[in-house]
């Protein structure tokens, strides 16, 4: 195992609800199989902002989120063979698995059967992994992309095409292939009607990935706030404002990116006889489903998370070949926690993304340091 290591700057919290300082961290050097990213933007998920805040109980403190990650490579071990040094890369919401499931032997690492290593707020806990340790408890934390540099091994790294705006790929890394994987599983094709429920960053890559596909999208929002985006900007074919219209599309698929609770029965009358809902957002609370909305038209509901790595490449691959990307508004580093509050209230565009080389205004903090 490769022990050196090299300090850099990241940005975290080291308790629940806290406004970001910033931190200095050590990575590994790079060993024969890793591929050294310099690091230009970090997106800002959802779950980041849960994740900090503790509220799923599993929050490891200190913290330094972020799993939508853009860089350019500088430097590459000696056993690389995918990429070079220049290239524009990315890294997701998982850096290692155990590569000896049946999910990890078929592509699938987003669902190893131990548990996949996460971007951060995870371990390094397989004994292929560096910092890995016999002892739980000493296993190396992983700390995610609000850094100016990470290390990771090549298998969990994607190439970005460099038609692909960087600051524009770091949401593609999370938002675009939970969207773009359930598109491919469940055979979404040319023809089919398309509904998306809730117009975030899911949502607007989800309509893109419809029409790219060659569907006719129907976007379902709150009010008609977005309508105007999705219909001319987006390229939506129609658009419902589910709290004040009643149902008149019928949907082959519903896309179901809503986190906030909601309704589940208003959808499942949008679908057409063998429709499904397929749920990408996570409420807080279990939904109430009335059996027969399911029983009478065989209609089912169903799950998916991000994809495995061969999934997601092909992802960035057809997003290259498409232009597709996600719009984003680009924030500094000082301006995480507003940027947090102003995604909670939905007051973004669709994402926010940290450039991490932007420079720090006066009123930021010192390094802290974070021991090994």
């Amino acid at each position: 195992m490769n022990n050196k290591r090299f300090k850099t700057t990241a940005w975290g919290v080291d308790e629940p609800g806290q406004n970001f300082k910033q931190f200095e961290i050590s990575r590994r050097m790079p060993g024969h199989n890793d591929v050294h990213i310099a690091i230009k933007y970090s997106g800002i998920c959802h779950s980041d902002i849960h994740q900090a805040n503790g509220d799923w109980n599993k929050s490891k403190y200190p913290m330094i989120p972020g799993h939508e990650i853009a860089g350019i490579v500088v430097f590459i071990g000696k056993n690389v063979k995918k990429f070079k040094v220049g290239d524009h890369a990315g890294i997701g919401c998982m850096i290692d698995s155990c590569r000896k499931c049946k999910s990890c032997s078929n592509n699938e690492e987003n669902y190893c059967d131990k548990g996949a290593v996460l971007t951060y707020n995870s371990t390094m806990k397989f004994s292929h992994c560096p910092g890995y340790s016999e002892n739980p408890e000493q296993c190396e934390i992983t700390y995610g992309g609000y850094s100016k540099d990470i290390v990771c091994d090549e298998k969990f790294v994607c190439l970005i095409p460099k038609n692909i705006p960087l600051k524009n790929a770091p949401p593609l890394l999370c938002a675009g292939i939970t969207v773009y994987s359930p598109f491919v599983y469940y055979g979404i094709k040319k023809g089919m009607n398309v509904g998306v429920a809730g117009l975030g960053g899911l949502g607007s890559m989800a309509v893109k990935f419809a029409k790219a596909f060659g569907c006719i999208v129907t976007v379902f929002s709150r009010t008609n706030a977005k309508k105007e985006e999705a219909l001319k900007n987006l390229g939506a074919d129609f658009y419902i404002d589910s709290n004040t219209q009643n149902i008149t599309n019928k949907c082959d698929i519903i896309i179901n990116t809503i986190s906030a609770n909601h309704d589940l029965n208003y959808y499942m009358n949008a679908l057409n006889v063998n429709g499904k809902m397929i749920l990408l957002g996570a409420p807080s609370k279990p939904f109430e489903i009335n059996a027969f909305s399911l029983l009478i038209k065989r209609k089912s509901i169903c799950g998916s998370l991000i994809g495995g790595m061969r999934e997601t490449q092909e992802m960035l691959d057809f997003c290259g070949t498409h232009n597709l990307y996600c719009d984003v508004e680009i924030c500094k580093p000082n301006y995480i926690y507003e940027a947090y509050n102003r995604t909670v209230k939905g007051d973004v565009k669709w994402r926010f993304c940290i450039d991490v080389n932007a420079e720090s205004d006066p009123e930021d903090i010192g390094l802290i340091p974070i021991p090994l």
